[in-house]
């Protein structure tokens, strides 16, 4: 065995531990030794429909454990996984497929099938469970330079990037996730979030390494999550700030039990009030930064230093490396971009070389994040992703939005922008100048053509003219008190 290998995950972990508990749902539990007798079958099931080495199959689906099973089974055969986000719609997803020369689509039979191009097979998962059994050799090793998995990230641009995740980039990032958490033999992960999302699949590959038990929930709903951090054993869960709201406000008087241990909070900066309640709660949160691009987590600040260091997302896992940088390129102690390094970085994007040579630079990935460091070496991100907004834990990029709404015949320019909200975080908001007069009901139609909901616009505000630059970009961040005069 080579050191660029290590062995196949769930195998090995159900030969070490075949008897210890892999995942629990409502309606059912497996061990690890009957979760790998299941993906061998499914395994010989996806070669009957033509899945052989190094094709890219793409998987359709809500959080459910023939999710897990699909996900270990191309493992098993030494393919691709396209992992869809489930929001999004026909035009999003048919260029995620094209891009990615997904060859077969594995949907929830809960999913209508829906018209994508005609050269990928589609295949709802009762036609996958029924399907005959073709002899197919397993792959018992990982290369950990392989690509594994692949997640779509928009652009600043507007147009979709395949993150490539190695079998390296998941390995690395749980080893990160261990040193930094700690890892405990009665450790009980909760999923909650998306399994198409890093935060899920992360979850997946760390409790196969761990050889730690995982409660699937199908969404999140916060009395059954409270249910089962008080009565199944959990010790963790990984949550952004309106489910962690949701949860106090449930939780009441009550308090976790003390076996409890960790909170791993994502999308940014939990508000004061939230991080006081977990205080008086005794809950351990654990604040993170992290993105698709570095297979979850990256920098976390543990629970003595929320309040003391309130806003700050931490200091970088054991493996990793991150500084701050000006626009040259220089290493400075003031605010500018964080590039980061380490083995769980991805190598780059799907056929998309210029960008994978912009990001990457000299084995140092660059965020587009501003932030700054202070003199503890905690970090403070200042600025997301190039005027990214994060609404529920979902990455929404204006471009994006702004790309469809020109679209319109009506609209002239657009300029779009997040804006606080209770529920959510942020939610799209956008300035339009028009043409002609078109209402807001008829934008809304004419973007639910081309947009998940999570990023239509809640206001649209009419102006005269953008807010730009001397180059003509427009200064999103200008656009906020436009929006407050107008919403």
């Amino acid at each position: 065995m080579s050191s660029q290998t290590i062995p196949n995950g769930l195998m090995q972990r159900a030969y070490l531990t075949p008897n210890r508990v892999a995942v629990e749902t409502p309606q059912t539990s497996l061990t690890f030794q009957e979760l790998h007798k299941r993906v061998q079958k499914v395994a010989q099931q996806l070669s009957f429909n033509g899945v052989k080495q190094d094709d890219t199959i793409a998987l359709y689906m809500k959080n459910r454990v023939e999710f897990i099973e699909i996900l270990h089974a191309v493992s098993y055969i030494g393919a691709r996984l396209l992992l869809v986000n489930t929001r999004l719609t026909n035009e999003e997803i048919n260029y995620q497929l094209t891009d990615a020369n997904v060859s077969l689509l594995i949907a929830d039979e809960t999913f209508l099938m829906r018209e994508f191009q005609s050269s990928i097979t589609q295949l709802t998962l009762p036609a996958l469970k029924s399907s005959p059994e073709a002899e197919t050799g397993f792959q018992k090793t990982w290369n950990l330079e392989e690509t594994f998995t692949i997640m779509y990230t928009s652009g600043t641009t507007g147009h979709p990037k395949g993150v490539l995740q190695t079998y390296g980039n998941h390995w690395w990032s749980s080893v990160g996730s261990a040193l930094n958490l700690g890892l405990n033999e009665k450790d009980c992960w909760l999923i909650a979030v998306p399994l198409f999302h890093i935060s899920g699949l992360s979850i997946l590959m760390r409790s196969v390494f761990y050889g730690m038990k995982i409660i699937l929930e199908e969404r999140f709903e916060a009395r059954a999550v409270n249910e089962a951090i008080e009565n199944k054993g959990v010790t963790i869960i990984s949550v952004v700030t309106s489910m962690l709201s949701n949860m106090l406000d449930e939780l009441g008087e009550r308090k976790y039990p003390h076996t409890f241990r960790c909170m791993l909070l994502g999308g940014g900066p939990a508000p004061l009030t939230i991080l006081e309640a977990c205080v008086n709660k005794e809950i351990p949160v654990y604040q993170t930064y992290g993105m698709t691009e570095t297979s979850s987590q990256f920098v976390t600040l543990s629970p003595e230093d929320s309040l003391r260091k309130l806003g700050s997302a931490g200091k970088p896992l054991f493996p990793c490396a991150m500084k701050i940088v000006d626009e040259k390129g220089n290493e400075t102690s003031e605010a500018g971009e964080i590039i980061v390094k380490g083995p769980n970085v991805t190598k780059g994007y799907l056929n998309k070389p210029e960008a994978t040579e912009k990001a990457l630079q000299q084995g140092w990935f660059y965020t587009g994040d501003i932030g700054k460091v202070d003199e503890e070496g905690f970090l403070y991100v200042l600025d997301r992703r190039s005027d990214l907004i994060i609404s529920g834990g979902e990455n929404v990029y204006p471009a994006e939005i702004e790309n469809i709404l020109l679209k319109h015949p009506a609209v002239k320019e657009a300029g779009v922008t997040g804006v606080a909200d209770e529920k959510w975080g942020q939610v799209p908001a956008a300035c339009i100048v028009t043409k002609e007069d078109v209402s807001d009901e008829e934008l809304s139609l004419h973007m639910q053509q081309f947009l998940a909901k999570y990023k239509l616009p809640k206001y649209f505000v009419r102006v005269e003219e953008l807010p730009r630059t001397a180059s003509n970009k427009i200064i999103r961040r200008k656009l906020s008190s436009f929006i407050q005069k107008g919403s």
